[in-house]
């Protein structure tokens, strides 16, 4: 029997996740459900969503893999088989397999700092082998834990060539997700095509007040809220797929640098919320749209 001042850590074995998206039709659940089942595996979670206008199925299906008959390297091929009549999309994650992200940052550091902080506390299961910025104020807090620092400066005549050299360091350090902490450069469609795995954080409540100055553009509106929100990057500015967003109310009283603050404060939460979702693969995205199984 276990002293009043010990514990017991449960042993958390690994799951395997199923992204799929495909055209909606009857039986799909019972179709994946039994891949699943007639290879011994034991679903925990299990979510779906069907948009009707689009005319698509979306879930995100989790089993354990302790006691699954398939090998790791054969589940793929084996739901392909499965996958291909449905015309379905899908990804296979497993829970164990540790993400590498890149943190991008210019000058401000509150979103930076909250990332690297979650991560240590163990809120975001990833590595983070890498920072790069166009500035290089912040190489201290690199330094601080223990993380390479790139200062890569852009100008208008060198953007593609210094992309190139991010790009080269993005297959270096084996980078899945890029992160744009506040990093106040726009990525070219070029860059996006060869990397499209990146979250930006926006500050505003988006599709209001895109592109430069968000706060200062609301101070002149008169909001009475303002917001900040997470999304994936694609060619067109601030108008990717949207992860996650969140508001506080704001008032007449409030100045600019009241707006700046308390839109600090929601930045650090969408983005973190974001990265977290996914990480946990909890985010489907098709055409310009998002469904997150939270």
């Amino acid at each position: 029997m276990p002293t009043a001042s010990s514990t017991i850590t449960p042993t958390i074995t690994p799951t395997a996740t199923l992204l799929i998206s495909c055209p909606d039709q009857k039986g799909l659940v019972a179709k994946i459900a039994n891949f699943i089942y007639s290879n011994g595996g034991n679903i925990i979670h299990a979510d779906q969503h069907t948009d009707f206008t689009a005319g698509l199925f979306l879930t995100r299906i989790e089993w354990q893999l302790e006691g699954f008959n398939l090998p790791r390297d054969l589940i793929g091929p084996a739901f392909n088989a499965i996958a291909q009549p449905l015309q379905a999309n899908w990804q296979l994650h497993f829970s164990d397999a540790l993400p590498r992200i890149a943190i991008w940052v210019s000058r401000q550091d509150h979103c930076l700092y909250d990332l690297l902080w979650r991560q240590r506390a163990g809120e975001l299961t990833a590595e983070i082998p890498l920072i790069i910025s166009n500035h290089p104020n912040l190489q201290p807090i690199a330094d601080q834990f223990g993380i390479d620092y790139y200062h890569i400066p852009i100008t208008a005549d060198t953007k593609m060539v210094q992309e190139g050299k991010q790009l080269e360091l993005l297959r270096q350090y084996k980078i899945d997700l890029v992160v744009l902490a506040k990093y106040m450069q726009i990525l070219s469609s070029e860059f996006v095509a060869q990397f499209p795995h990146v979250i930006n954080i926006h500050h505003s409540f988006l599709p209001a007040f895109a592109g430069a100055n968000p706060y200062h553009r609301a101070y002149e509106r008169g909001v009475k809220i303002i917001g900040a929100t997470a999304h994936y990057v694609t060619a067109d500015l601030d108008e990717g797929p949207i992860i996650e967003q969140d508001v506080v109310r704001v008032s007449h009283r409030d100045q600019v640098d009241d707006l700046i603050r308390k839109g600090k404060d929601l930045e650090r939460v969408v983005l973190a919320r974001a990265v977290r979702l996914h990480l946990q693969n909890r985010v489907l995205v098709y055409g310009n749209r998002t469904v997150v199984f939270a």
